[in-house]
């Protein structure tokens, strides 16, 4: 009875384990937005497509593995070929794609002008576009082997505020938010079509990824919300309008990342005055600060201790800024 007993508690688990498995969904859905934009929603992170008669243009680009079935979901779409990566940050759930994906697209012949005009531009892939940042972080510096391919790398990069790009017939702004989840990310708007792809500054899943050691902050966090905020116009009601895809999560219109800024600002109000009382981190997670939103966003310490570390760097250069509108 005892090896019964064994063996069906064995069963089970593998059982258990085959039915995870096949309820975990691996695969890509593909959501028309509106206008040229679709959403690509993935089994980790989402990715942003524009489609048009001058070819497609990616928002990110998932993990490495997701490749095939990426483009096997922009076929369902549109036929016609690969013509830009935009990386809104440095993560391997945004780039890991990028080489994978550039191999399978194409430039425009003679893009740009005078000695930066592309030549046989056509051979050469898709252009990846990315904050300098972004470059840097896939980067090494001088004399030491990166853990990234060449080929991944961005191929076009900015490090003003800004860059532009007009494609499929709509203007695309390419607008850089320094010090958010980490020092290199930038923000999406399809101005004709109206959406705007956030990246990782928002998502819908979890409290926010702040990623100290790659030079981010909560403070950057809260206005790159501020900013997808002020470019985003309600329909009716706070409802429709602008719509928004997230690094992470479900599609969203203004109303939602409102929502999400007040609870971020909020919660780094809290923590900025448990600091002010010289309250440790210990302390601080033990007063459970973000206690009445962790049903909705999950565990907190990572971000606790990220708001803490943020807070304490800034102390003393300028006071908490960023209150709602």
């Amino acid at each position: 009875m005892k090896i019964l007993r064994v063996a069906a508690g064995v069963l089970a688990v593998v059982v258990l384990q085959t039915s995870e498995a096949q309820n975990r969904d691996e695969s890509i859905h593909v959501l028309p937005v509106q206008g040229n934009v679709f959403m690509l929603v993935g089994p980790e992170s989402n990715m942003t497509m524009q489609v048009g008669g001058d070819g497609v243009l990616l928002v990110d680009a998932m993990q490495a593995p997701m490749v095939r079935q990426i483009y096997s979901a922009i076929q369902q779409v549109s036929k016609q070929p690969i013509r830009y990566i935009l990386n809104t940050d440095a993560d391997s759930d945004h780039t890991g794609g990028n080489e994978g994906l550039s191999k399978l697209g194409k430039s425009r012949l003679g893009i740009g002008t005078g000695t930066n005009t592309v030549v046989n531009a056509a051979e050469e892939g898709a252009q990846i576009v990315a904050h300098e940042n972004v470059l840097t972080r896939m980067s090494a510096p001088s004399g030491k082997q990166p853990s990234i391919p060449f080929s991944a790398w961005p191929t076009d990069t900015f490090v003003s505020g800004k860059k532009e790009l007009f494609f499929n017939g709509e203007a695309v702004q390419i607008v850089h938010q320094p010090s958010a989840h980490t020092d290199g990310d930038s923000i999406v708007f399809f101005r004709r079509s109206d959406v705007i792809s956030s990246g990782d500054i928002f998502v819908t899943t979890t409290y926010p990824v702040i990623d100290a050691d790659k030079g981010g902050s909560i403070q950057g966090v809260i206005e790159g919300l501020n900013l997808i905020i002020d470019l985003a116009v309600p329909r009716e009601k706070q409802e429709g309008g602008t719509y928004v895809i997230p690094g992470h999560g479900r599609l969203c219109d203004e109303a939602d990342v409102v929502e999400y800024r007040d609870m971020v600002t909020i919660l780094r109000d809290r923590v900025q005055d448990m600091i002010d009382r010289r309250m440790t981190l210990e302390q601080i997670n033990s007063a459970k600060p973000t206690m009445d939103y962790d049903r909705r966003y999950g565990p907190p310490t990572k971000f606790v201790e990220a708001v803490f570390r943020s807070l304490s760097r800034s102390a003393g250069k300028r006071e908490p800024s960023g209150a709602i509108k």
